[in-house]
């Protein structure tokens, strides 16, 4: 479960909720224990996202970077004000991109595994609720 939910949280296309409820309806761990699992591979292969992000900028001042130095600073300023709240959607289908975009930002690491993990583990949480039936659509 671990590698899948890592791997689901990377740019790579791999639906990790697949493995996750088979593995819940098997019942070969408990509910706790899944959840842990992929919540912590799915923050962490997050980080991958947002480490190639913060590498991106290593390339700022080159003709064919798209920003310049000022235009980077004041969408720094904008993203730290406003746009990290945006990482509560990394869960989501385009949340890698939240992801990556978060690192181009320069985020807080800690800030980031804060609200990425909060996402990521309340997505698990539903996710099982619903599969268990303690949560209904």
């Amino acid at each position: 479960m671990f590698a899948v939910a890592f791997a689901a949280a990377t740019l790579l296309p791999f639906p990790s909720e697949i493995l996750f409820t088979a593995l819940q309806v098997q019942g070969g761990a408990p509910l706790v224990v899944l959840i842990a699992v992929a919540s912590l591979g799915n923050t962490l292969g997050s980080l991958v996202n947002f480490a190639i992000g913060w590498q991106v900028t290593r390339f700022s001042g080159r003709r064919w970077f798209p920003a310049t130095p000022e235009q980077m600073r004041r969408a720094e300023a904008w993203f730290a004000r406003w746009g990290v709240w945006a990482l509560l959607l990394s869960w989501a289908p385009m949340g890698d991109a939240i992801t990556l975009v978060s690192g181009i930002m320069r985020t807080p690491v800690w800030l980031f595994v804060a609200l990425v993990g909060l996402a990521k583990t309340a997505r698990y949480v539903v996710l099982g609720a619903l599969t268990s039936g303690v949560l209904s659509i």
